[in-house]
């Protein structure tokens, strides 16, 4: 499992990393690995303004369809078009050409109650013990 360093996790298998006074969101490689071959991705509509826990969208695989949910409320600002006519790029580079949706956040400290990568690796570890 990759982990991008810079980033924090949720519970739920997102992943952020702040840009400048944005907030960029995606799958983590755990949860592209999980879900396999990722062939749907839904997005939500930029303008939209998502509460933390709020979905934001779908992605689907040819195992299984997930929810995203918002890491952080705020609104959206811009989603990866590309996404739409190539989904597999989520498997590909989730971290980085398989970015989902960059907000504007609403609350910037609830980025303190995200997991630090060492805190999700983990979780993650945890999980897959029970």
């Amino acid at each position: 499992m990759k982990l991008d360093l810079k980033a924090r996790y949720t519970e739920t298998h997102e992943w952020v990393r702040k840009e400048g006074d944005l907030i960029v969101c995606g799958i983590s490689d755990y949860a592209q690995e999980e879900l396999s071959d990722v062939v749907y991705v839904e997005l939500p509509e930029v303008g939209e303004l998502l509460e933390r826990g709020d979905d934001f969208g779908v992605v689907e695989s040819v195992k299984a369809a997930s929810d995203l949910y918002m890491p952080m409320g705020g609104e959206i600002v811009a989603v990866n078009e590309e996404l739409a006519d190539s989904p597999e790029i989520v498997n590909d580079d989730p971290y980085d050409e398989g970015w989902m949706i960059k907000f504007k956040p609403s609350d910037p400290d609830e980025w303190d109650d995200l997991l630090a990568p060492e805190e999700y690796e983990q979780s993650v570890s945890a999980g897959e013990q029970d």
